[in-house]
């Protein structure tokens, strides 16, 4: 089958732009023939095309296909394992189609809204329950509430029993979304005056879980606004994302930290099969109780409209949880 691919013209150093990628084609063959329906969009990603790639896993290279996860249809299938017409998940990236063996392919049960299955869920709760240890009585603050991660793990916190969840985000609509729609207790505009004077409001008796994907002043906020024996899950570092590599992930104040008793818990999240079912799991549950919304944007058009989604993504225009579905 010959397909179209996004592929990097060149690795990325400086703020990202639509020249660092190019429409490949290319021609793939394997035991499983897949049509790429849907392909999901992460902040992540930007780090893992760039040279000095801090994330602890090889680097994308120019001429090869980016992105991860993607969700399809088999129109082909020499496997006993997987039928023509059965839905599925891979990490095959931006590609109108893919194939390969059987074993790369991840049956899927047929639901209404297949980006479900594309969502940041995994790193949202893993980084909430197993990390943070979000549990009854907690008052937990969320950088970037409103961006894939954030707008799930503020609903997370909820749910295993949070007090009370504040989040930031970068405009007044956010913020209104976060708590009207997502049903955040609080939140508030980070380009609205101090995000330190924003906490100690919302907060005032001091944050016990902050769970990070921004970085810089608002950890800067939450180090100020902690609890001694606050629970910091630090995910991400998105203020600094086009800096070097030491500004882009910058070592939090050890020293500060440790004099207000605060616990670092810098982790990530490989998406494991353990991992992917223990979100899957409780999301099923919390969604059938109604007691969680799956905020996300879905953005129609061919795999060239990819970059450019992916592109407004990393300008905050989206929403949620962010995919393409291919036209």
């Amino acid at each position: 089958m010959i397909t179209r691919e996004i592929q990097l013209a060149a690795q990325i150093a400086g703020a990202p732009a639509l020249d660092d990628f190019t429409v490949a084609t290319t021609e793939v063959d394997g035991e499983v023939l897949v049509r790429t329906d849907q392909v999901g969009l992460a902040a992540t990603y930007l780090e893992l095309m760039r040279a000095d790639c801090t994330i602890p896993v090889p680097a994308w290279q120019p001429g090869r296909r980016v992105g991860v996860a993607a969700i399809g249809t088999v129109i082909r299938s020499d496997s006993p394992e997987l039928a023509v017409g059965d839905l599925v998940q891979s990490m095959t990236g931006w590609s109108e189609y893919s194939a390969g063996p059987a074993a790369q392919y991840i049956k899927l049960d047929p639901i209404a809204d297949p980006g479900y299955y594309l969502g940041q869920g995994p790193t949202a709760y893993y980084g909430m329950a197993d990390v943070a240890g979000v549990g009854e009585g907690d008052v937990v603050f969320v950088s970037g509430a409103a961006g894939g991660v954030g707008s799930l793990a503020g609903q997370i916190a909820k749910c295993l029993g949070a007090a009370r969840v504040i989040g930031s985000a970068g405009s007044p609509a956010k913020v209104d979304y976060l708590v009207n729609e997502l049903g955040y207790d609080a939140a508030f505009d980070y380009h609205d005056g101090s995000a330190a004077d924003r906490l100690r409001e919302l907060a005032p008796e001091g944050i016990s879980v902050f769970f990070d994907v921004v970085g810089g002043e608002q950890y800067q906020a939450a180090l100020q606004t902690a609890r001694p024996g606050a629970r910091f899950a630090l995910c991400g570092s998105l203020s600094s994302q086009l800096g070097g590599a030491a500004e882009r992930f910058p070592k939090p104040d050890h020293a500060a930290a440790q004099a207000r008793g605060v616990e670092l818990l810098p982790f990530s999240c490989y998406h494991t099969p353990d991992q992917i079912a223990a979100w899957r799991e409780h999301f099923s549950t919390w969604l059938g109780e109604g007691r969680f919304v799956y905020p996300q944007t879905v953005v129609k058009g061919g795999i060239e409209d990819v970059p450019q989604a992916f592109l407004s993504l990393l300008q905050g225009s989206y929403r949620g949880n962010v995919s393409v579905r291919l036209s």
